[in-house]
Formats: C-alpha cells, structure tokens, sequence
C-alpha cells in the first residue's frame, strides 16, 4: 500500500467556514496526539513503524512531510525513494501513512501544529524505529 492524501474540503457562507474531511474514516484510530517542531528549520525524522499505520493532518499552519517504505529495518537501503507532501491547514487534507514507512515532518511556517493518529495505543506494540536525519540519500 502506498501513502495517500484524503482530500478535505471547506464550504463558506455568511456564517463563516465549515471544513470537512468527508472521505477520512476514523474506525481504526486508536490513538491522537499533536506535535509542533521548535522551528521551521528544524526536521523531525526519520521515525516510522513496521506495523502501525498514522494519518496526518495540519491543525494549523503547513508541514512538508517526506515518507520513505523501508527494505530492511535492520540496514535500510541509503537511496529508497522518497514520497514528498505539503500538508496544510486551509483544507482538511489527511495523510494517510500505511505501515513499513519512516517520516521525516518539517512545519513551514512558525507555530505550525500537526496532529498525528495512530491504529495502536501507545506501548500496545513494539514498533518504533528510528534512523539518522542524514541517513537516505536525498
């Protein structure tokens, strides 16, 4: 399964916005919870899971997110190919990441919130993995 983008939507009146993610099924999710990086230069990864599944959504702001399926969790190939995403906050767009990908989540504009959902509880399953920043070639 690759990644893929649920597009939201917004309708305006004279009532203001309404935002909807009409297509996004929330049934598995088990598990939410928000990050922000400290800075726009700053980049979080790469972190990714096995067997866990997350969907991605920018709460407020915008995210450049890069997702990368891993070979082997143990010695990953340096030049996997890599799936790029901007994310943002004026539509309801969900990323959705299927299992066997590592991320790496820059915010592009300063206080940007990404809120991040999860299939399993936090510590239900071992299945956390990390890698260097400068590990996959670019």
């Amino acid at each position: 399964m690759r990644p893929n983008i649920i597009k939201g939507s917004s309708h305006t009146d004279a009532r203001g916005v309404l935002q909807f993610n009409n297509d996004f099924n929330t049934l598995g999710v088990k598990r939410i919870y928000t990050i922000q990086n400290r800075d726009t230069a700053f980049v979080r990864g790469w972190q990714g899971h096995k067997i866990e599944q997350r969907w991605f959504l920018a709460v407020s702001g915008s995210f450049k997110i890069v997702l990368i399926s891993i070979d082997d969790w143990v010695r990953p190939s340096l030049n996997l190919e890599q799936h790029h995403f901007i994310l943002n906050s004026q539509n309801m767009d969900v990323l959705h990441v299927p299992s066997g990908y590592v991320s790496s989540i820059q915010g592009l504009e300063p206080f940007s919130k990404l809120l991040l959902m999860s299939d399993y509880l936090l510590g239900e399953i071992d299945d956390e993995y990390r890698f260097d920043l400068d590990y996959f070639t670019k």
